[in-house]
């Protein structure tokens, strides 16, 4: 049985409290223990330890980051939760450097991660529409694909040797939301990841 790290990443503001990404967070969560998957989770934008941050990493085997796209991106406490961790963990815990020597400088960036034959999973709400994605004619992404616009975060996990699944996205939620048909649709992709994982 995997080890399964949960992340709540929303930063809950006015205009978005973060009852849909909590909700999200809390499927998860239900179906992970309904199936016996040892399950530890973290709020961003709760008070969280540093230390069990980087332990949390070293035990899992499996990582669900739930967050909405913010300025096209992860929202601050999220951001600020990898930098932090990510960095601390670079003393060895989570990556050795960054994979080069100081006699061949040049290569092998990126490969000093210690994290290797572990995953992780996206889960992103957005206001966008999923038509604004892998469409040239669309003038804010152009042709972009949500993958692409989220590629720091792919990279970033990938530098300590973390390798994605499949990302999850529930669009539009603001202006044409289809909360029920997208709940089916995450369950469906849990479920399909937890599979293969068992």
């Amino acid at each position: 049985m995997e080890n399964v790290l949960l992340i709540n990443g929303h930063q809950p503001h006015a205009a978005s409290p973060g009852r849909l990404n909590k909700a999200f967070a809390e499927r998860a969560a239900a179906l992970l223990n309904n199936r016996g998957f040892p399950v530890r989770r973290s709020d961003t934008a709760s008070a969280w330890s540093l230390e069990q941050a980087v332990e949390d990493h070293l035990w899992a085997d499996l990582t669900i980051v739930q967050f909405p796209l913010n300025s096209m991106g992860v929202p601050w406490s999220l951001k600020r939760y990898l930098d932090e961790v990510f960095t601390a963990g670079m003393d060895g815990r989570l990556a050795e450097g960054d994979g080069r020597t100081r006699s061949d400088p040049s290569r092998h960036y990126g490969t000093g991660g210690r994290l290797h034959g572990r995953r992780y999973v996206l889960s992103v709400t957005l206001n966008a529409p999923a038509c604004a994605f892998d469409n040239a004619s669309q003038p804010i992404f152009r042709g972009l694909s949500l993958d692409q616009l989220l590629a720091p975060v792919h990279v970033n996990f990938a530098f300590f040797g973390l390798s994605a699944l499949p990302t999850f996205a529930a669009y539009d939620v603001k202006k044409s939301p289809a909360i029920e048909a997208d709940f089916v649709r995450f369950d469906s992709h849990l479920t399909s990841i937890l599979d293969a994982a068992s």
